[in-house]
C-alpha cells in the first residue's frame, strides 16, 4: 500500500520566515535521520504547501500506534539535540495528531497531496464515516490524476515533552483525509468539489473543515532488519 504501517503521526505548522532555510537544512540533515532511527518508525515525509494554510505537512509512518508512545520515541522528545533546541522556538501554529490508518486505497504515493481536517457533527459520526469509507474515498482514488486516498483518525493525545514545552502546546486533530496524486490540478479540484467543506457538511461533517494542498519536498525511509518491507 502507499502508506506503510498501520498508524501515522501528522504535523501541520509554519516556521518564522527568516528561519525557513535553516529549518529545512536541520530537518533534512538531522531530524529525519534521527526520527527514522527510532524503532517502529518506517518512513518520514516532508510536504510544503502550494497554497494558503500551514507551510508544512510532516507525516511519519509507523508500525503501529503504540510506537508513538514508546520509550525510545519519548526519550528523543525529552532530550532534544542542541540544533533541535535552537529550531523549536521558531515553530508557529503546530497541530499534531497520533492517528490510526482507517482506510487505504491505492498502492502509489503521489507527489501532490491534499489534507482535509474535519470532525463529525453531533450524532453524525456513523453516517459520515460510512459515506467516506464506502463512497467518497474509493471514488476519489479512482479519478484521473489521483494515486491514493486515506482516512485517518486520531487515537490518542500526544503527551507534553521537552520539545513541546520549547515551542508551545500543540493543537489537536480529530479526523483526516489524505489524498495524493500525480496531477496537481486534479488534486486541487478535490478541495473545491468532491471534498469541499460544503460537501462534507451535507454528509454529516461539522462546519469548519480545513483543506490544504501540498507538494512533496523530501522523504526518508528506515532500513532496519527488513522492517520497512515487512510493514507493507
Amino acid at each position: 500500500m502507499a502508506l506503510l504501517g498501520s498508524a501515522a503521526m501528522l504535523l501541520w505548522f509554519d516556521i518564522v520566515p527568516e528561519h525557513i532555510a535553516e529549518h529545512d537544512e536541520w530537518h533534512t540533515r538531522e531530524h529525519f535521520p534521527e526520527r527514522v532511527g527510532i524503532p517502529g518508525f518506517i518512513r518520514a515525509q516532508r510536504w510544503v504547501s502550494s497554497t494558503s494554510g500551514p507551510r508544512y505537512l510532516i507525516l511519519y509512518e509507523v508500525r503501529d500506534i503504540d510506537v508513538l508512545s514508546s520509550a525510545a520515541y519519548l526519550e528523543r522528545l525529552n532530550d532534544p539535540t542542541p540544533w533541535t533546541q535552537r529550531m523549536m522556538p521558531h515553530y508557529r501554529g503546530m497541530v499534531r495528531g497520533f492517528c490510526r490508518v482507517e482506510k487505504s486505497v491505492g498502492t502509489v504515493l503521489g507527489t501532490t497531496a491534499i489534507t482535509v481536517r474535519y470532525s463529525p457533527a453531533p450524532g453524525q459520526d456513523e453516517r459520515l464515516h460510512r459515506w467516506l469509507e464506502e463512497e467518497a474515498v474509493p471514488s476519489v482514488a479512482q479519478q484521473r490524476g489521483i494515486a491514493s486516498a486515506f482516512m485517518l483518525r486520531s487515537d490518542r493525545a500526544p503527551e507534553m515533552t521537552a520539545e513541546q514545552r520549547i515551542r508551545g502546546r500543540d493543537g489537536s486533530v480529530d479526523r483526516v483525509l489524505l489524498v495524493t496524486g500525480y496531477a496537481p490540478d486534479a488534486v486541487a479540484e478535490l478541495a473545491r468539489h468532491a471534498l469541499s467543506a460544503e460537501v462534507l457538511e451535507t454528509h454529516g461533517a461539522a462546519p469548519g473543515s480545513a483543506s490544504t494542498e501540498f507538494q512533496l519536498a523530501c522523504l526518508s525511509s528506515a532500513v532496519r532488519n527488513g522492517e520497512a518491507a515487512s510493514a507493507r
